[in-house]
């Protein structure tokens, strides 16, 4: 079923309960509550949450997974209808834009205040909540992660001389590759391009070599980067890496030697063989440590038919105690300071150490997922990676490339008017590609 479709149809039934008054009766009666979110939306992941919630105290909640584009369209629906079926949306940054066009949230400025009573917030990750007002809190830091480098132990015999494997370059990296491959015979290094390879281009490679995302596509030192790839790095890269959509799977049976990806779905390997892989921060390039910090917050529609136990259930979440199990069971880290780390299972504690490495190192360029594209989001998607495929796969004139899916990138910040993010300098207006 598309995804138009399946939207159409979760409207019709949204419409059908809300007539039938069966929602808002049950909502009413304060014992469930109705959580729809972007993440944990993967079998195994939705099993987890949905077994944390369990312990929610103050009625049942009812996990309902989606992709991006149907909760918009959904919400939105909501909205114009003026009922609603969702009482919390769990998303990530750049999704809550979109809502708030629709004037689609409530504002969680007293809520913060009052968890913020027992709980330090991140300050800078509240910040982004506000999405640029002053006083209006669309949402409420839910949890955070990233992307990181992992690898079998066995690989570090064939690092370049005088390497440190927490402050690595990309072009340390492409002669660890090439001396993997030439004293094993094989293609040690891999990526999931068939997975979140886009986040890999727009929030790490971009970056390191340019310093930007949007407003770099197509400079000089973005054509380098891609002529580094195609010709440096990309020879010695697994050419199944095609086919990898998560690493975790491919460590773990030793497929491949060293990896990027999720911290999520490397968890895993380090899960089942803590003793085997390290985890370190993603390697430099000429502009610094290009990552993405993925951010995930918990708005509150302002059609939610059961609020108070919509605020309940944000609190449940923003405590230390689920914030410490959705860390160790799916891989998500806290945003709040009073999370006990001292035991953590050794393969989380890895990849946070990893984490928290690379976020701190001093020519760290945070990245933020793009914003303010709506349901276009997984557009920006496909034009970083049809240059990626068209320069490094297919070996086309970079220079060409470069301009033809730039326009197509300026195209999609023309009609969506979406602003520039981080790293690239705030816009007055549509973000413009240079």
């Amino acid at each position: 079923m598309s995804n138009r479709l399946r939207t159409l149809v979760m409207v019709a039934l949204v419409g059908a309960l809300l007539c039938m008054g069966s929602v808002p009766q049950a909502q009413a009666q304060g014992k469930s509550v109705t959580f729809f979110s972007t993440q944990f939306n993967i079998v195994e992941e939705t099993a987890k949450i949905k077994t944390i919630l369990a312990d929610f105290p103050d009625g049942t909640v009812n996990f309902v997974p989606s992709e991006e584009g149907p909760m918009i369209d959904l919400l939105k629906a909501e909205g114009k209808a003026g009922k609603g079926a969702n009482d919390v949306v769990g998303a990530l940054h750049g999704t809550f834009p979109s809502l708030v066009e629709g004037d689609l949230l409530l504002n969680q400025a007293d809520l913060l205040a009052e968890i913020s009573k027992d709980e330090e917030i991140d300050p800078t990750l509240v910040e982004l909540g506000k999405l640029g007002t002053k006083d209006f809190q669309y949402y409420i830091p839910w949890m955070q992660a990233t992307y990181v480098m992992a690898a079998n132990k066995d690989a570090l015999q064939y690092l370049p001389q005088g390497a440190d494997i927490n402050s690595l370059t990309w072009a340390q990296v492409a002669a660890w590759a090439k001396t993997m491959k030439d004293k094993t015979g094989k293609a040690q290094l891999a990526f999931p391009v068939k997975g979140l390879f886009h986040r890999f281009l727009e929030g790490y490679a971009l970056p390191a070599f340019t310093g930007g995302t949007v407003t770099t596509f197509r400079s000089k030192e973005a054509a380098d980067m891609y002529k580094f790839f195609r010709d440096e790095l990309w020879p010695n890269v697994n050419p199944e890496s095609i086919n990898y959509d998560s690493m975790g799977a491919q460590l773990l049976s030793g497929e491949v030697m060293v990896t990027w990806d999720h911290v999520a779905r490397l968890k895993p390997a380090f899960d089942k063989s803590p003793d085997k892989f390290v985890a370190f921060p993603s390697p430099a390039g000429p502009a610094g440590l290009g990552y993405m910090p993925v951010v995930a917050g918990l708005g509150i529609p302002a059609t939610a038919p059961n609020p108070d136990g919509a605020k309940a259930l944000v609190k449940f979440m923003l405590s230390p105690k689920t914030q410490a199990a959705v860390m160790s069971q799916l891989g998500f880290y806290p945003v709040v300071k009073n999370v006990d780390t001292k035991d953590l299972p050794a393969g989380v504690a890895a990849l946070y150490q990893a984490v928290q490495a690379q976020s701190s190192a001093k020519n760290a360029i945070a990245s933020l997922l793009p914003i303010g594209l709506g349901t276009r989001g997984g557009d920006i998607n496909q034009i970083y990676r049809n240059a990626f495929t068209r320069i490094v796969n297919d070996k086309q004139d970079i220079d060409t490339v470069l301009k033809e899916e730039g326009d197509n990138l300026q195209k999609l910040m023309t009609d969506t008017s979406a602003a520039c993010w981080a790293p690239d300098p705030p816009s007055k207006g549509a973000c413009q590609v240079k």
